[in-house]
């Protein structure tokens, strides 16, 4: 209750949900050795995290913002310049840290306070534009970022796949640098999520949600709404860049499809309903679900359009061909909408929204 900060998942299954969703990521490089499992559970904990980050805004605060893969790449880039220019050392991964989430900070706080005193939709095309303008910036910049290319770089050496901790008659399963860099990751997404899950559970959350249910009336009880609100798009910034770090570290490379892309954020908005807004349960569960249905649900469906050709049905096959994977995922995603309004933690939870 310490660690949850007070807030349990109040339901038997969704606590089953997450604990599932949790041990399998604890131990997923023993469970699934092989390399594109790994890379699906890291980059669950990473979207885990920066999903948490974006519900502080969306579901805490009721504030639309277009701007949070700007600071999901500044952590990105941040890394990644840092250990091109200064080589692979863990002095490298600091510098990068105490660079990007300071810029990061800096820059969220800054929009807060000159635009979220405007109405949501102004303040979400502001975040838009200044988002767009960054990427634009990061592209054009070459001699820094690597423009269009990105950048590729080298990690620490206990952090690479050839560095081997335990040999595989230990465990059954090596023990490389690799493992280690997942585990760097997986223990950093879940440490700053509990450290969120604090924040949104203290005085300052509640005020938060205050703000989101009746700004009006939080400002006559004495809260200034601006200054909370720039707060958390600061807090939610710093996550962000926190995510794109650990990112980069995992990936090794940062560049501006995986940093800066827009549709980063769509699958962020998508992660935040299906999992529930305004719970911090909801990111774990939302990015774990979309996630593994990005990348399995192509091959299960070919395997599914195969099995019914074989029963004789070749017209019904086809619509389960794996090259219409994306309909069916925009099929998930409009079912869970409308079955799960409250997300599937509401659902779990038995919560109802008019």
């Amino acid at each position: 209750m310490q660690i949850l900060s007070g807030d349990p998942p109040r339901s038997w299954l969704l606590t089953a949900t997450l604990v599932v969703i949790v041990a399998t990521l604890a131990f997923a490089p023993f469970l699934f050795p092989g390399a594109k499992p790994l890379n699906v559970a890291a980059k669950i904990c990473v979207f885990a995290l920066l999903v948490a980050s974006y519900d502080l805004l969306l579901g805490y605060t009721g504030i639309v913002s277009f701007a949070h893969t700007m600071f999901y790449g500044i952590g990105s880039y941040g890394i990644a310049i840092a250990l091109y220019g200064m080589g692979p050392g863990w002095g490298a991964v600091f510098v990068g840290l105490a660079v990007a989430l300071p810029l990061a900070a800096l820059l969220a706080l800054g929009i807060g306070l000159f635009s979220l005193r405007v109405q949501a939709i102004f303040f979400a095309m502001i975040t838009l534009a200044v988002a767009s303008a960054f990427a634009v910036l990061a592209s054009q910049l070459s001699w820094l970022t690597g423009g269009e290319d990105g950048r590729t770089f080298q990690i620490p050496e206990a952090l690479r796949p050839a560095f081997t901790l335990l040999p595989k008659d230990a465990l059954g399963v090596a023990v490389t640098g690799r493992t280690l860099a997942y585990y760097l990751v997986f223990l950093g997404a879940a440490a700053l999520i509990l450290l969120l899950l604090r924040v949104v559970n203290s005085p300052f959350g509640r005020v938060l949600q205050a703000i989101r249910e009746n700004p009006f009336r939080a400002e006559a009880l004495g809260y200034r709404i601006v200054v909370h609100r720039s707060l958390a798009n600061t807090l939610g910034a710093l996550l962000a860049a926190a995510a794109g770090a650990l990112n980069a570290l995992w990936l090794r490379y940062a560049g501006p499809d995986t940093s800066l892309s827009f549709a980063i954020m769509m699958d962020i908005l998508v992660m935040v309903v299906i999992g529930g807004m305004g719970t911090i349960y909801g990111a774990i569960v939302g990015a774990a679900v979309f996630i593994l249905a990005q990348n399995y649900l192509q091959s299960l469906m070919g395997a599914a359009s195969g099995a019914i050709a074989g029963a004789g049905a070749p017209w019904f096959a086809g619509l389960f061909h794996p090259d219409r994977w994306m309909l069916w995922l925009g099929v998930f995603f409009v079912l869970c909408v409308y079955f799960f309004p409250s997300g599937i933690v509401g659902r779990l939870r038995g919560e109802r929204k008019s």
